[in-house]
């Protein structure tokens, strides 16, 4: 087993608290690493194989995943990809005792945002995390979105489309507002209940169902082309053309 270097994370700086994934089988290098995520300030939750991980990062809301890559029951770089095709963006850290460069340049071209090749010191992991963790802040922090002519302002809180202005009611807006984030991503049902209506209830109920129904009515509506697509077994999409 290669263990990371030895530091005190309590002489660490990071910029915010953040909720980490940690998909490791190496029980001792998982519980390592969650002792030292918690000492600098953060939240971590640890899955021991690809299946149990890939489930818990599709479920949940994580900041940032530190996936290894060689894992029992799925693979890290199959759980990467699968749950980059099902359009989830968050920043993934492959963690590996394969340092080759075309080792590297597989992880990044699977989904993965950064590669660390074991044995690593915790500093270096955590800063490469927070960096990630940056990235990621930084086009959520943008004010406007816009997909083909559909544009949406956070600051003023106003939809247009083709400089039309259209009316939206505040759940519709949060609606639209994460749709256009993960432009041209399939966004599941579960993700929608749990990043647009903050909490979980029965996934076959058919309030998104409605919303979505109403919502592509007010931005499709008089318009050629639709930007609202339904993905059938998978969720929705929105995109121009």
């Amino acid at each position: 087993m290669h263990m990371p270097a030895t530091q005190s994370s309590s002489e660490i700086a990071y910029n915010g608290p953040m909720k980490i994934l940690v998909i490791e089988d190496d029980r001792e290098a998982a519980d390592y690493l969650q002792k030292a995520f918690t000492e600098a300030g953060h939240t971590a939750h640890v899955a021991g194989d690809g299946e149990t991980g890939f489930a818990l990062a599709d479920s949940g809301d994580y900041d940032v995943m530190v996936v290894d890559r060689m894992l029992p029951r799925r693979d890290g770089l199959s759980v990467i990809a699968g749950l980059r095709s099902r359009g989830n963006t968050t920043p993934v850290l492959i963690l590996s005792a394969l340092g080759e460069v075309d080792d590297r340049v597989t992880g990044l071209r699977a989904g993965g945002d950064d590669y660390l090749t074991k044995p690593y010191a915790f500093s270096e992991l955590l800063a490469r995390v927070e960096v990630l963790n940056r990235r990621a802040s930084a086009r959520e922090a943008e004010t406007v979105y816009r997909v083909g002519d559909l544009e949406l302002d956070r600051l003023s809180h106003s939809v247009r489309r083709a400089a039309r202005e259209i009316t939206l009611q505040p759940r519709e807006f949060r609606l639209l507002e994460y749709l256009m984030r993960h432009a041209g991503q399939v966004v599941t049902r579960t993700m929608l209940l749990e990043n647009v209506w903050d909490y979980h209830f029965d996934p076959q109920t058919n309030v998104i169902d409605v919303h979505v129904s109403r919502l592509r009515g007010k931005i499709e509506k008089g318009f050629d082309k639709p930007i609202l697509h339904t993905v059938r077994g998978a969720g929705y999409m929105l995109k121009s053309g």
